[in-house]
């Protein structure tokens, strides 16, 4: 079996990505407790933008593509709705990888558990966003 993948469905979980991380990290979200609790200041933070937003659109893109890869085979698995199926798997990839991984490296670097619980919140919105866009546009 070949993995079809919609490269326009990638493209735009990849800007549903960048949108939801915008408006989650945004002064009247998150933004100004994430900077708190990672210990950023507005100037610091301002000053070194451009780095972290392309790490965060190569990032993204590569977690769309995966993403709407998984999609593809857990849909030929299971032969329910396109769209449950991309929902579903953004669902256990974010509990299964993003969850856990995020927990296991915030508390070796004992870093607040509400920075913590910021970033794993953002990881299931960001995903699910990404499944919507990606059950939507199927191959």
């Amino acid at each position: 079996m070949s993995v079809e993948v919609n490269w326009l469905a990638v493209i735009l979980a990849t800007v549903a990505a960048m949108i939801v991380g915008t408006i989650w990290y945004s002064k009247t979200v998150f933004g100004t407790v994430w900077e708190q609790l990672a210990g950023l200041n507005n100037l610091k933070t301002k000053r070194k933008v451009v780095g972290p937003m392309v790490s965060a659109a190569v990032g993204s893109l590569l977690t769309a593509y995966i993403l709407a890869h998984l999609t593809f085979l857990a849909h030929a698995f299971f032969k329910g709705s396109f769209f449950m199926d991309a929902v579903n798997t953004a669902f256990w990839v974010w509990i299964g990888i993003a969850a856990t991984t995020l927990v296991i490296h915030n508390s070796f670097e004992q870093k607040p558990w509400k920075l913590t619980a910021l970033a794993v919140g953002n990881r299931f919105v960001t995903l699910l966003a990404m499944g919507m866009v990606i059950g939507l546009l199927k191959p």
